[in-house]
């Protein structure tokens, strides 16, 4: 068996970021190609896997285990980049709460995908801000909006699905032909399992099934003529803490027009460049289970996938070359056993 490859800090020009080891498990499926490590400097402790995935060099991160939230998003992220000085974009990929409603038929196993409105850049920390007159809450402040290399790709594939060019199960099936281990625990739990209930019925009994909630309860909703995940492209949620009430739920999303919730990207936006890309395990309401978790965090590592396909890789390395084994790079000194170093010019 031959050796991975091996590459330099430099070449690297896309970070991955998730906060669960699922949703690594599910992104570092998608590598078409594994890397060897890298030396790292001392204040990072983070762990990386590197690859290539459509021709781009990727750098896959998850957050330390236990610790969510948009400030554990955002220092990996400056770490990363100290490390990685190369990366020209990051996607926030893994799973999410959904909000259906009459405009977005969002399903669990759906893909949402923050795109920029008129007055949000396609995140908003819709728990930040301040309390004013009469006890109402004022957000402040607004976030970046996602690179324009992905936003035209995102456009990309927008059009090619309003044509019926869709190939995410064709990517979710080729990924777990290549990891037989992950068929059964990554696969779909099914439609049947699919339960939304009414919004102001909250979930009964300990379990973390829904097994005793009144099936009187569901919200009627037509099947679905095909088993392809859906792609939605609108408004993600960020705050610091998780979503389990259908009526907050629906009280924000008329608000601001939210499609999804989720408690990292707001970290991320003003540090990185990035685009947030969640799959659906679940409806922000107090009927949460794990049931859907592996098979959401595999459609939005799919989609994440096909999404790069459509980028064109960045090869040029505009690169000086320095003297000896040592590379300098934000005060940060690296050892390296080939003299052939270099970095991108300041």
């Amino acid at each position: 068996m031959s050796s991975p490859k091996t590459l330099s800090h430099a070449d690297y020009s896309v970070a991955w970021i998730c906060a669960l080891p699922l949703e690594r498990a599910a992104s570092t499926s998608m590598l078409d190609e594994e890397h060897a490590r890298l030396p790292q400097a001392s204040n990072d402790p983070n762990s990386y896997t590197l690859g290539e995935v459509c021709g781009h060099n990727v750098v896959v991160a998850c957050l330390p285990a236990g610790i969510y939230g948009t400030l554990s998003a955002a220092a990996i992220a400056i770490q990363m980049r100290c490390t990685f000085f190369a990366i020209r974009f990051a996607m926030m990929v893994g799973i999410g709460g959904g909000v259906p409603n009459k405009k977005a038929d969002i399903r669990l196993g759906d893909v949402v995908v923050s795109k920029p409105t008129g007055t949000s850049g396609g995140v908003v920390q819709y728990d930040y801000g301040k309390t004013i007159s009469g006890g109402q809450f004022e957000r402040i402040g607004a976030l970046d909006k996602p690179p324009q290399a992905l936003l035209i790709g995102v456009n990309s594939l927008e059009s090619s699905y309003m044509v019926g060019k869709r190939n995410l199960c064709e990517i979710i099936s080729n990924t777990l032909e290549r990891n037989p281990k992950m068929k059964t625990s990554f696969a779909s739990p099914g439609p049947h399992h699919d339960l939304l209930f009414n919004a102001n019925y909250d979930h009964k009994g300990s379990e973390d099934t829904c097994a005793n909630c009144s099936r009187d309860q569901l919200v009627s909703r037509a099947q679905r003529s095909f088993n392809e995940p859906q792609v939605h492209y609108g408004l993600i949620a960020s705050g610091n803490q998780v979503m389990k009430d259908g009526k907050t739920r629906d009280r924000l999303a008329k608000e601001l027009g939210i499609l999804c919730f989720e408690m990292e990207a707001a970290g991320l936006m003003d540090q990185i460049p990035c685009l947030v890309i969640r799959g659906i395990c679940d409806y922000s309401d107090s009927h949460k289970n794990n049931h859907w978790q592996r098979y959401a965090g595999l459609t939005a590592a799919a989609y994440a996938k096909q999404l790069l396909s459509v980028i064109t890789p960045d090869k040029s390395r505009n690169t000086e070359m320095l003297h000896g084994n040592i590379l300098l790079h934000d005060g940060i000194s690296w050892w390296k056993e080939d003299a052939d170093i270099s970095r991108p010019k300041q």
